[in-house]
Formats: structure tokens, sequence, C-alpha cells
């Protein structure tokens, strides 16, 4: 008696597993079936062979599974192999109308099979259910690369972070898919992009990103309608993560401004995908087929005096007067790099010389007495004469660049000498 309650006890955990499993990982009712059939079906086969003929019948509800072991009926004497005959004797005692040449039906229970083939059914049904697990997530995220989702900060490791989703599955985001300045605890809630969905020793590995254009895309698509709705479509976004990005929009009605309606009322829509991207600085701009006037849009604020294009090379020559070549480059170089991934050119700025840049100096001319790495800060910014320096505020020179406000009073004032 001990024995038969052990083995059922066995076999109520076998279901209970699963049943479980059912109830949290919403795998579909056919798959359910299938799964406990095969693993059932194993069992049986094992024990009687694998050509003994069987039914089991699951109640999905409930939990509950019965099998049946189908057998020919023979006479008595002509039994060749147990687990396919019947004799017509043995037979009567299942069911006395029972006559030779039918097939006799005889209920098979859990406990006929003994705890070890109950437990290894057990590990193979877990097995199973692992196998459809990752499956099911793979499948799941796999349809979902390019989507924002949002999960919670579980683990924070040295090169990434792993997030979990609502469902308790394990998402990864590489710290150089974060956004330079993006500072997560334990418990934070972030969103981000579904990059892609690889197999990791055969587990599936989601990765996220903060820092991919398709992330700047679907915050553009939470925010503004129109972009949902088709009636404004993003032709290309260029990012450096946290610093810069420019996104060209364009409109197929004439009464809808794209850029206009982007960035929102007092900038009511475009501010709230600023505060998420950490005060990243973000050029809507109008689409054109004509290049050079999508080259002049993407060098905004900069103002072009003219420009030249060389389409066999995709160079762009760029003039601009002196006080617009550091707001063409940009802090760092950012605006003129990502104007040209923008429109598909490598952009040249030439300074459109005037009278009051008569008897200027190279500031590459004053290394004896100013620093070279003090000189490519301010070249980098667009100051690559004395006389753009001297224009330049010290305020604007500390906010652009990395010299303190000292160090660029020291500067002018050599620089000015040069003049006096």
């Amino acid at each position: 008696m001990a024995k038969k309650m052990n083995a059922d006890m066995i076999g109520i955990n076998l279901v209970d597993s699963f049943s479980e499993f059912k109830e949290f990982k919403s795998i579909d009712r056919a798959t359910m079936i299938r799964v406990l059939e095969d693993v059932f079906k194993s069992m049986l086969r094992k024990k009687y062979g694998a050509d003994a003929q069987f039914d089991i019948i699951i109640n999905t509800e409930t939990g509950d599974i019965e099998m049946y072991h189908n057998r020919l009926i023979v006479e008595d004497g002509e039994v060749e192999d147990p687990n396919l005959q019947i004799s017509i004797t043995d037979a009567h005692k299942l069911e006395p109308d029972y006559e030779v040449g039918e097939d006799a039906v005889e209920q098979v229970f859990l406990d006929d099979f003994g705890r070890r083939s109950i437990l290894n059914a057990r590990q193979a049904l877990m097995n199973r259910i692992l196998e459809l697990e990752k499956d099911e997530v793979f499948r799941k995220y796999n349809d979902k690369v390019g989507e924002i989702i949002s999960g919670e900060v579980y683990q924070i490791w040295k090169k990434e972070l792993m997030i979990l989703d609502d469902d308790g599955n394990e998402l990864v985001l590489p710290r150089n898919e974060m956004i330079p300045s993006d500072f997560f605890k334990k418990g934070d809630t972030l969103r981000a992009v579904v990059l892609r969905v690889e197999m990791d020793k055969s587990l599936p590995r989601i990765v996220l990103s903060r820092t991919a254009p398709e992330f700047l895309e679907r915050l553009f698509e939470l925010e503004v309608p129109e972009i949902l709705d088709g009636l404004i479509t993003i032709k290309k976004i260029v990012r450096q993560p946290g610093e810069r990005a420019k996104v060209a929009v364009e409109s197929y009605d004439d009464r809808i401004d794209p850029v206009g309606a982007c960035v929102g009322v007092k900038g009511s829509r475009i501010h709230g995908i600023v505060r998420e991207l950490r005060n990243e600085n973000i050029d809507v701009i109008n689409y054109t087929t004509n290049n050079s006037l999508l080259i002049q849009r993407s060098l905004s604020p900069a103002k072009i005096s003219s420009i030249k294009l060389d389409e066999v090379n995709k160079r762009a020559e760029v003039y601009l007067e002196s006080d617009q070549v550091s707001l063409a480059i940009g802090k760092g170089g950012f605006n003129i790099r990502l104007a040209g991934k923008l429109a598909g050119y490598e952009i040249d700025v030439y300074r459109v010389t005037t009278g009051e840049d008569e008897g200027d100096v190279e500031l590459d001319e004053f290394s004896d007495e100013i620093e070279q790495w003090m000189i490519d800060d301010l070249k980098a910014i667009g100051c690559d004469t004395a006389k753009d320096v001297l224009r330049t505020s010290n305020e604007d020179l500390v906010k652009r660049t990395s010299l303190e406000e000292e160090t660029i009073v020291e500067i002018k004032k050599i620089l000015q000498s040069e003049f006096e």
C-alpha cells in the first residue's frame, strides 16, 4: 500500500509540474497535450515495447491522465507476445463480452511503472518544458526586435546589466549599448529597444540597446501620433548617443509641418524624448532630395554662404563666414560629423575671407607659446585662427572646450599681442 501511495504521489508531482508551467508560461493547449503524450508514450514503450498500442487521454483542466493498453484477443495458448496479444480467458476478466479478434482495452496506472520510471518521465517532462520555454522566449523576442520594452534592473555587472521583463525573462543591456551618462541601480525601471536575439550555449540571449537609432525612432513614434499614423515619415536618424542626434522627417500632406509636429508646441513633444536620452541635443530636419539643401539644413544652426558638391566622391565643400565655422563644426565636431552621415557626404568646411580677416594668423603659428593640445582643442570647435578665438566669448569657449577660463584669458592675451 505504501508503495502504491508513493508512486501515486510521484505521478501527481509529474502532472502538477506541467500544470504549474502551463499556468505561468501560457503554453497553448495543443502543445501541452502533445508534450504529455510524447512523455507518457515513451514511458509506455520502454515497459511494453515499441509495437504496443496505447490510448492516452489527458484532461487539461484537471491535469488527470488516463492510459489504456490495447491488445488483440486470441484463443488460449496462442499468445505469442503478451504486450500485443491477450488470451480470451484473460480478456474476459476485463470484460465478459469480449470475443476473439477484438481489441481488449486495459487501463494502465502510474504505480504499475515503479518509482524509477516515473522519476525518469518527470525529468523528461521538465526537459521538454525547458526547451519549450527557451523556444517561446526566443520566438517572442525575435518578433520584438526593433521594439521598445520596459524592464526592471535586477543585476549590475561590470560589462552589462541584467533586466527582468514582466514575465521574469532575463534580458541584457551591455555597457556599450548604454548612453554614456546612463546610471541605473537595482530596482530601477528602464526602457530600451530590442537590438538582437541570439543563442548562447543553447539559451536565448536578448540584447537591448539605448544607443541604437531605432530607440530614438520608437520614442518619436510614442510621442508623435502623426508618425504612428503614417502622416509623417522618419527618413533617417543619426546619433552620437548622449550628445547629439539628427532626425530627417517628411510629410506627404502639405498641411502638416513635420518638424513642428515632431517638436510640439513649445517643445512639448520633444522634451520627453530629450529627457529619456539624458539631454541629448536633437535636431529635427525637414527632409529633401535636394542634397545641397539637405546639407545646409543638416549643418544648422550654422548659416552657409555657398556649397559645392562632388557627386562622384560624395564630398561637399561648404563655405561659411568666420563666425559660423564653429557653429557648423559643433562641440567635439559632432554637428559636422552627424550632418555628413545624414546627407551621405564627407563635408569639408572653408572659411570665407572678409576684410576683418586680413592679417589673421593661424593658431599653429603660436605653438611656441601655447601648448599643442590647447591649440587642437580650439581647432576642434572651428577656431583655426587667432581672430576666431578672439571673436568667441570666454563663456562659449569654456562651454565648448575642455579649457578653463583662466587658461582662455591667458591664451587671448598671447593672441591679442600679435595685433598690437
